[in-house]
């Protein structure tokens, strides 16, 4: 039997996966990167069909401000307390909170992964938020650069179905919706530098598409 090979998105993202790990709340803001390989094209009615999967700035944009942080000298990698609460939620790998696949408990101070549990459990988020965006969007005209900024904001606050920038995009008002992203800058109930340099990052990411 011929060994089953990774969905296309996985195998595309795999790919980007290599480069080495970063530590989270990079200090420089990201610069949009080219688009990726997905990017949209005309439906039948001649308007721009809304990706459905990150591309390729979208997904260093995200590894950009996640990281990889907390490898111990074993090798494997430990979760980090939540910086503006100083505890829950707790965080592992590439951004990961909620549930330990692994054991089906709460991710927290003892959770350990591997180098791969981290990456396969980012590729799975990315595929999940991914889709949350697309239904939120609907079929409003969206860029790849556009999507891949959405698909980075979602997946920092998990408030795509309900912040007025996905109203804003809907509507096609890209520079209102621009500046929205700045509005969520806030964590534990203080504003924190490292969500003010991301949401700059991701707000120029989706204005570099909607040209």
């Amino acid at each position: 039997m011929m060994p089953r090979s990774d969905p296309p998105l996985f195998a595309f993202l795999r790919r980007l996966l290599s480069p080495a790990r970063t530590a989270p709340e990079n200090a420089h803001p990201v610069a949009p990167e080219t688009q990726g390989e997905m990017a949209c094209v005309p439906s039948a009615a001649g308007r721009l069909s809304p990706p459905r999967s990150v591309g390729e700035a979208g997904l260093a944009l995200i590894k950009r401000f996640e990281g990889c942080a907390r490898l111990r000298p074993d090798g494997m990698i430990a979760a980090y307390p939540d910086p503006g609460t100083g505890g829950a939620p707790w965080t592992i790998g590439w951004g990961a909170t909620g549930r330990d696949d692994s054991t089906g408990e709460t991710i927290g101070p003892d959770t350990l992964w591997t180098q791969a549990q981290c990456d396969d459990r980012l590729l799975a988020d990315l595929q999940r938020h991914a889709a949350e965006v697309a239904a939120a969007i609907g079929d409003a005209p969206t860029s790849q650069a556009q999507f891949d900024a959405l698909v980075s904001f979602h997946y920092n606050t998990g408030a795509i179905a309900r912040a007025t920038l996905t109203a804003r995009h809907r509507a096609g008002d890209f520079a209102a919706a621009a500046g929205e992203f700045a509005r969520w800058n806030r964590a534990g109930g203080r504003v924190m530098k490292g969500l003010v340099r991301r949401r700059a990052a991701e707000a120029e990411l989706y204005m570099s598409g909607s040209a």
